[in-house]
């Protein structure tokens, strides 16, 4: 059943919180021996920046990969992908199957750009909790959304 599932993580810049909930979600997949989905990570407003060295410093605490890579954008909404977004506000500009983390966790995912490492960290244990939430909702259905 390998990659059955597109699933997309998004935010504004792609730097921080999409792109640390890209690699808490594969690490959460692999130790749940889950195979069926392939994910991504987008930003509505990324400019290829790298990922911030707090991003790393948080995935690294975290036990998921903390290699850096550069943000990349969203240039267009397929169909067949599952996006998840950060916030209310990001859902709202999303074209397609979208559900917030808001709907895992029961609450938003709040920006940490800009901030220190522990707001980082802080983030990405919110995001590591979705993710895990999300890794059982895949569980249930199996490959097929």
């Amino acid at each position: 059943m390998q990659g059955n599932i597109k699933l997309c993580f998004i935010c504004t810049g792609n730097t921080c919180r999409s792109f640390m909930a890209e690699r808490l979600m594969k690490k959460a997949l692999k130790e749940s021996n889950i195979d069926f989905v392939k994910v991504s990570s987008r930003g509505l407003q990324a400019t290829g920046e790298p990922s911030t060295v707090n991003a790393c410093k948080a995935l690294k605490k975290l036990g998921a990969s903390s290699a850096k890579r550069k943000s990349v954008k969203i240039n267009k909404f397929d169909q067949k992908t599952l996006y998840v977004a950060m916030t209310s506000a990001l859902k709202a500009k999303v074209a397609g199957k979208v559900i917030e983390m808001k709907d895992l966790i029961g609450q938003e995912i709040p920006d940490p750009y800009g901030k220190d490492e522990q707001s980082y960290y802080d983030c990405g244990v919110l995001i590591d909790k979705a993710c895990k939430v999300l890794v059982d909702k895949l569980i249930k259905i199996g490959g097929e959304i």
